[in-house]
């Protein structure tokens, strides 16, 4: 077996393999040639080369994402590195395991003039859990650093950097390892039991108005029968973001569409005692106002290691798994009852009437065409959507409870989201959707430069034909400077992107040609499939729009 000469990239490696970091996506690059060298001549690593840093971080964070244990990335010194920094920011607030590893030249060519060199040091300080700089010799000091990020980034669940310098010649090779790394656990400070205070409960189950509101979460994290239990209060409503992938038939899924048509008396009824959150960033900007403007007496948030004022009113932050709490907060049931709940599910049978009587007479738009294909997504498949417009139209439609969703909502930007389903795919034996606008598709284009896309991967693009969002927010006027540099207008399709990486692709501009093409696209798997949906690029915002005035 070859081995790099060099101590310290044998250290690296030898600790990487002892803690099970099995996941290597790799860029190329000379200075990292120690570190490529290393991971692709051992069978236990699996390894990707993605030529684009971007991507590869992005298609990192996708495996990782789904494996929910640490993936590395590795790059060569100088800008390398900084194409690294979306997908580093994701992690973090997402709380995703990221290992950041950066081939550096050696400290004494630093600031000389020298070529692909850069002060790559502490370079992510503000969005990493930790970065490990390391010094040019092999030592116990850089093997402790090494593990120790790694360690963070397992338990932590975020984004580490590890900085690795290397002095030339980077290409010899042995056959024989020249160090034994001394292996280290660093244990956590044992945890007591979560045990909930009385009090808690107590006010719990006197409050006649608790709202439940669930951001991003990950598929299958609570029991239905403590689910279940939290749905039978009538006390309580539940409301839930698509990417919580949590079901109930009583649980509003569709906030927005409840809350944008209620007035002053509707807010003050639903106005809530209790506020309890859990989950990651919330999409809904209508349920953020609402709660800012009319808040809780108290908000509890449920997350085992941080808790964000989203609301300005944070009371109480429980730092446990929300699993092992619900169960304690439904120990003892309140028989005292409130019509709150009750009212809401009266509202939800409203609005349901008018949404499929609205969306049943529209013409061919956005919204119709995210509503023919949702309704036509798979059965238990994954699916990915992008940010800005996709994920708020996804946020009004009904989905099949057999779909889990995931989406880049931790800093929320549209750089990134094919490379996330693409490595997402990569990583689970399951069909995997990508919905995605036109601009997040064209600007993380490189991300379809990959040979490892599963022949049942789709995409679906939705392509108005620019930045349609920018004409639902306040102060669209139809000029040039709006065109040009907020919408971006372009006229721009796939159809070459696809031939170039071996994508079938189809286009349609109809509802009838998307519902012919829908009937075949989701049971193709000879190849990857691209399908493009052509929209009117001026008439998608008025039909959202009309949407929620029609819902009075």
């Amino acid at each position: 077996m070859k081995y790099p000469k060099i101590p310290l990239a044998q250290s690296l490696l030898t600790i990487c393999k002892a803690k099970g970091l099995k996941h290597i996506v790799i860029s190329p690059g000379s200075r990292n040639a120690p570190l490529t060298i290393g991971f692709v001549n051992d069978s236990f690593f699996e390894c990707y080369s993605i030529v684009d840093e971007r991507c590869a971080a992005f298609f990192a964070l996708g495996i990782a994402q789904q494996i929910e244990e640490p993936v590395a990335v590795v790059c060569t010194s100088g800008s390398a590195v900084l194409n690294y920094y979306p997908a580093v920011a994701e992690a973090f607030y997402s709380r995703i395991p990221l290992v950041v590893i950066s081939a550096d030249r050696p400290h004494d060519k630093i600031d000389i003039g020298d070529g692909q060199t850069i002060r790559q040091e502490n370079v992510f300080s503000n969005h990493i859990l930790n970065s490990a700089n390391l010094t040019e010799e092999a030592s116990e000091k850089n093997d402790l650093s090494i593990q120790y990020a790694l360690h963070l980034a397992s338990v932590n669940h975020g984004p580490v950097h590890i900085n690795i310098p290397f002095e030339e010649p980077l290409y010899e090779v042995v056959t024989d390892l020249s160090i034994n790394p001394k292996l280290v656990d660093f244990c956590n400070e044992k945890e007591n039991e979560f045990v909930l205070n009385q009090e808690f409960i107590s006010r719990w189950n006197t409050s006649h108005k608790k709202l439940i509101l669930v951001g991003e979460s990950k598929p299958s994290r609570i029991e239905q029968s403590i689910l279940n239990s939290l749905a039978s209060d009538p006390n309580v409503i539940v409301m839930t973001e698509k990417t919580s992938n949590l079901h109930h038939e009583t649980f509003v899924s569709n906030i927005d569409t409840i809350i944008t048509p209620f007035d002053e008396e509707d807010f003050k009824f639903f106005q809530p005692d209790i506020l309890l959150t859990f989950g990651g960033m919330v999409v809904s900007k209508r349920i953020k106002a609402f709660l800012r403007k009319y808040q809780p007496n108290e908000h509890w948030h449920v997350d085992n290691l941080r808790a964000y004022d989203t609301y300005g009113c944070l009371t109480k932050h429980f730092e446990t798994d929300v699993a092992s709490f619900l169960k304690l907060l439904i120990s003892v049931k309140n028989e005292d009852f409130s019509n709150y709940k009750k009212r809401m599910l009266q509202i939800v049978a409203e609005r349901k009437i008018k949404s499929d009587d609205y969306l049943g007479n529209i013409p061919f738009s956005d919204f119709k065409a995210f509503d023919l294909v949702v309704e036509n997504l798979p059965k238990n498949s994954q699916l990915q959507i992008s940010n800005s417009s996709a994920v708020r139209y996804l946020q009004l439609l009904k989905l099949d409870e057999t779909i889990e969703v995931f989406c880049n909502r931790g800093t929320s930007g549209i750089d990134g989201s094919t490379s996330t389903a693409i490595g997402a795919a990569c990583a689970i034996n399951k069909p995997t959707v990508l919905i995605t606008g036109d601009i997040s598709f064209f600007y993380d284009s490189n991300a379809l430069w990959n040979q490892y896309i599963p022949k049942n991967f789709k995409i679906i693009l939705i392509n108005n034909s620019g930045g349609g969002i920018f004409r639902i927010l306040p102060g669209h006027k139809e000029e040039r400077t709006f065109n040009q540099f907020f919408e971006t207008s372009h006229n721009l399709t796939a159809i070459k992107l696809a031939e170039m990486f071996g994508f079938n692709y189809q286009n349609v501009k109809t509802s009838l040609e998307l519902e012919t093409q829908l009937k075949t696209f989701f049971t193709d798997n000879t190849k990857p499939n691209l399908l493009e949906i052509t929209t009117p690029e001026k008439l998608n915002n008025k039909i959202l729009l009309e949407y929620f005035k029609n819902l009075k």
